[in-house]
């Protein structure tokens, strides 16, 4: 075996060395690939098996929408926390101690109860890695935050489940045992019961406001009572010691450099250039950006502002493109609620010819994992419902980029199916063409548009000619503000190496002040024989070191960025804002404006397919209104 594993180790070694070579790259590289898709790990096989993994498997249940390889993950994470419940029941059954005031069962319950602890914190350990919205480490397994925020869920209830039977047997065990008054003990340099209790609590307010039912009714309920974890962490240190809880520290350090990093990002007022209000009660924001800030399609970002609600934050698609748009980011907001309601009004009440300024807090844009999977296929099916269109939208620019690329492979076919309440929602196609304008390249596009209208009857000739000619979006400019800063990455244009420099150097500077603090203060209490430093002063004083840390060195690096970008701040601000709103999808002229028939240079770069597709669906289609 220690040959066999020499020669695979030599064999690994000479690939290396191989790999820069001519002979590699001519000789050996097409050999392999010539005969790869015979072999039993060929690239077809492997890759047809790996997609079948990733379908599906169960749509309905508990656990949302799961894929055959998330499942596997789940049950092998589940038999993983079995084997480790049971490893530690049959080491403690086999070395117990009965107490002269206990009972075998009632040792027995003791020690189940203990392992029950030590199985939550294990899963507590990964409860924090799929939160991290910027995290380093999700992109590395193809994973976004969005996409892991399902796997948060799964860990948090095994987390409360685990918990929750911990106290609870800690309960019965006291009380069957006559220590209840264990309940309010909280000793100096053990495990302090009170603030466990505590957590336990603060556990069971963010579980219960987290369920399904109370998240979708009370969803303003449920986003501040998260904000528990905070105390939560606390509680759960200063119950375990500062020790113990360095076992669950990396996903929780992780995190409180991310929320740190976006703590700061949201303290910058952006710069709003223009703001489209469309008949169908949407707003389009167009925000002024950074041209280093790159994303992907089907962005998301994160949005406040303040004269609205200064506690709410709001996710949005973005629905630019950073390779057509480099100086622009768009969000589109549909009015459906208070907020969106108000935020409507508030922009709609602004008087066009006097423009003003409104102040707006944005944190992201958090891409997707794989920014153009689906440039792999040849043909796109896209289907959407009233708002949801969004996210196509930022592909659809995307691809028109592409396409007037020369250097870009072909662009697939694009069919996108678009089901809407009312024909007012229609105008939601507008958006297809961005506020910019500078979208001639269409021409270029294979894409085909259905549109369908549920909740109207056919409609007439007449009324036909009545939506082309409805009342145009109208567009809101805002003049700007010398504290408003263009949409910007957090930490510049080389996130991820300054991302790399913060993690480091932040818990260096925490390992020092930790050493410095022990070595200089705690050590000359313990050193004493007759006195202990506290468990809870110094789980406190290591949490404290711990933010030090963090804030030092993520403020250090976000103000040599912010130095850096000043220069590239003061050339975008002076973006000219358009002057009038750009021609809209059915060439309708703006408000106020004399009724003018359809500008020919428009109509002409559009795909007569796109529009011939637009009206047979809308005019001879419709679906009817249950």
């Amino acid at each position: 075996m220690l040959l066999l594993a020499a020669a695979v180790f030599v064999g690994w070694l000479m690939m290396w060395v191989m790999l820069p070579t001519r002979t590699f790259s001519s000789t050996w590289a097409p050999t392999l690939a010539s005969h790869t898709n015979s072999t039993y790990f060929g690239k077809q096989v492997f890759c047809t098996r790996m997609a079948a993994w990733r379908r599906p498997v169960l749509v309905r249940g508990p656990l949302g929408i799961v894929t055959g390889i998330e499942l596997a993950f789940f049950l092998l994470f589940l038999a993983l926390l079995v084997w480790s419940y049971s490893a530690f029941i049959n080491l403690d059954f086999s070395k117990i101690h009965v107490k002269p005031v206990e009972k075998m069962w009632q040792a027995k319950l003791d020690r189940a109860a203990l392992r029950l602890g030590h199985v939550g914190s294990f899963c507590c350990a990964f409860l924090f890695f799929p939160v991290a919205r910027g995290s380093s480490l999700l992109p590395l397994i193809g994973l976004t935050s969005e996409a892991s925020i399902k796997y948060h869920v799964w860990l948090g209830n095994l987390v409360m489940l685990f918990f929750t039977a911990h106290g609870l047997c800690y309960i019965v065990f006291w009380a069957s045992t006559d220590q209840i008054h264990e309940m309010l003990k909280w000793t100096r340099t053990k495990v302090a019961n009170v603030p466990g209790e505590l957590a336990l609590l603060s556990g069971l307010v963010m579980w219960v406001t987290a369920l399904p039912r109370v998240r979708r009714q009370m969803f303003e309920l449920f986003f501040y009572a998260h904000h528990l974890y905070a105390l939560f962490l606390v509680l759960f240190a200063l119950h375990v010691g500062v020790a113990f809880f360095c076992s669950i520290l990396p996903g929780v350090f992780l995190f409180m450099v991310d929320r740190y990093l976006r703590f700061l990002q949201s303290r910058v007022r952006v710069r709003l250039v223009s703001a489209r209000l469309l008949a169908c009660d949407a707003v389009e924001l167009n925000f002024c950006k950074s041209p280093h800030l790159t994303h992907s399609p089907m962005s998301t970002v994160f949005i406040n502002v303040p004269c609205v609600s200064r506690l709410q934050w709001h996710p949005f698609t973005v629905t630019s493109s950073s390779s057509l748009e480099p100086d622009r980011l768009s969000v589109v907001v549909k009015r459906a609620g208070r907020w969106t309601e108000k935020l409507y009004e508030t922009i709609s009440s602004l008087p066009p010819s006097q423009p003003g300024h409104l102040d707006v807090s944005v944190e992201g844009p958090y891409s997707q994992a794989t920014p153009a999977s689906f440039l792999q296929y040849d043909s796109l099916v896209m289907i959407s419902g009233g708002g949801g269109i969004t996210p196509f939208i930022s592909v659809i620019r995307e691809l028109v980029h592409r396409s007037g690329t020369a250097a870009e492979a072909a662009t697939p076919s694009l069919l996108l199916i678009a089901v809407f309440k009312t024909s007012a929602d229609l105008a939601m196609l507008d958006l297809i063409v961005p506020a910019s304008g500078g979208f001639s390249d269409i021409s270029r596009l294979e894409l085909r548009i259905e549109a369908f209208v549920t909740r109207e009857s056919v409609p007439s000739a007449g009324d036909v000619v009545a939506i082309a000619h409805k009342v145009p979006a109208e567009e809101v400019l805002f003049k700007p503000s010398p504290s408003h800063a263009p949409i910007a990455p957090v930490l510049g244009h080389n996130g991820w190496l300054w991302l790399a420099a913060v993690v480091s150097s932040s818990f260096f500077i925490f390992l020092l002040f930790v050493g410095a603090v022990q070595r200089l203060y705690i050590y000359p209490v313990d050193g004493n024989s007759n006195r202990v430093y506290p468990w809870a002063a110094r789980t406190l004083l290591n949490l404290l070191l711990l933010c030090v840390g963090i804030a030092v060195a993520a403020s250090a690096a976000v103000l040599w960025n912010k130095r850096r970008r000043a220069e590239e701040a003061k050339q975008v601000e002076n973006v000219a804002t358009p002057a009038s709103s750009p021609a809209t999808w059915l060439d309708k002229p703006r408000r106020g404006d004399a009724e003018v028939g359809p500008r020919p240079d428009l109509r002409s770069t559009m795909h007569r397919s796109i529009l011939f597709s637009f009206w047979v669906e809308l005019v001879l289609l419709p679906l009817k209104s249950a």
